[in-house]
């Protein structure tokens, strides 16, 4: 039997006992950040033709209609470079055509933006090194990683830029990413971009539409909005998520399961306050389950956030959580999910419970 994988930079485990996240504390450089900018593993083989709309939604049908008229779009674009210009040598790229060069999809959480962004990845006709494709916060990360004009190099010669979940809560970093991606415009890269909205809001995600057009300013006319209505399909016609385990049960599937990780809740979140959130990939490196005992509600807005990028990290993955303790719909206090972050925390909750949903196959097969 192999020996599960140590964070990045160090040698295998040999110690049976299930790993800690707690102990881990990688360090991620500046290269990795822009090799990893492609499609996490949960949608590395998600295409137009596996995305299954909702018949009582024809937004979704339309969606993808559009989307692949835009990929095949862009196979008739310049791609600049056919190497990564990760220092911004090769030719200049061209100026952008006139023009929409952009698509915006607008809806509530779980009706598969992301599953069409990483389509619209896959199905551009170019070379992985020309196409970028993270979220929000990883592209921040990036530019504080390589600096603002070291980014706009790196970027330049992509022939498309996909941004998961574009946030409009952080105003400093929006100005941030809008200021960047005036110069990917120019530069004439193609751009991409989702966020969430809430259910049972009757118009917020035309109001949505709206903030994200208004903050990005003098970009709004380079992106179509798409409108996707439809419920979380984590829920459509799914079990409800199973109940918390006892201490016992979770510690005796950590102690079965080969790379599982057993933490304490609350010594975990106070570890995620001393690990950068750019390296909570990295942090799950290697980790095919997360066990949790003593799940509680979080005490504060920061560590909330952290643990919102925590899920994000380990859905991407398909790492199943088991977990002990409350269940993960009270994780976020009712001011908390009424408030400015809201949309965060019910996808973290929605992510979150499909993979208690996974990881009670590890429980029943115990």
């Amino acid at each position: 039997m192999s020996s599960p994988l140590a964070p990045s930079g160090s040698g295998p485990i040999t110690d049976p006992a299930p790993l800690s996240l707690c102990a881990r504390e990688p360090h991620v450089p500046a290269d990795r950040l822009v090799a990893e900018m492609v499609p996490p593993p949960r949608f590395d083989s998600v295409r137009f033709s596996t995305y299954i709309p909702d018949p009582n939604q024809p937004s979704q049908t339309e969606a993808v209609r559009v989307l692949e008229g835009f990929a095949a779009g862009l196979g008739a674009a310049a791609g600049g470079s056919g190497k990564r210009r990760l220092f911004g040598f090769g030719k200049a790229p061209k100026k952008a055509p006139a023009g929409p060069r952009g698509v915006y999809l607008d809806g509530g959480y779980g009706v598969g933006k992301t599953h069409l962004l990483a389509s619209l990845w896959h199905a551009t006709p170019a070379e992985p090194g020309l196409k970028a494709f993270g979220t929000f916060v990883e592209l921040t990360n990036l530019v504080g990683a390589l600096g603002f004009q070291q980014t706009v190099r790196t970027l330049s010669g992509h022939r498309l830029l996909c941004i998961d979940e574009f946030e409009l809560d952080d105003p400093g970093d929006t100005v941030l990413v809008s200021t960047l991606l005036g110069k990917l415009v120019d530069a004439g890269v193609a751009l991409a971009a989702t966020s969430n909205t809430l259910p049972g809001k009757l118009g917020e995600g035309r109001f949505a539409a709206a903030d994200f057009l208004r903050e990005i300013q003098g970009l709004s006319a380079h992106f179509r909005a798409l409108r996707i209505d439809g419920e979380d399909y984590r829920h459509r016609g799914l079990p409800e998520a199973p109940p918390p385990y006892s201490d016992e049960e979770v510690t005796g599937v950590a102690h079965a399961t080969e790379g599982a990780s057993l933490d304490a809740f609350s010594p975990l979140l106070e570890h995620l306050a001393r690990v950068h959130p750019s390296r909570y990939g990295a942090l799950t490196d290697g980790i095919r389950a997360v066990c949790l005992t003593g799940v509680r509600p979080v005490p504060d807005q920061s560590t909330a956030l952290r643990l919102v990028v925590l899920a994000d990290r380990l859905y991407d993955r398909e790492v199943p959580v088991l977990a002990s303790g409350l269940p993960f719909d009270q994780l976020f206090s009712d001011e908390m999910l009424n408030g400015g972050y809201r949309k965060k925390y019910f996808r973290a909750i929605s992510r979150l419970t499909a993979l208690a949903r996974d990881a009670a196959k590890l429980a029943k097969h115990r």
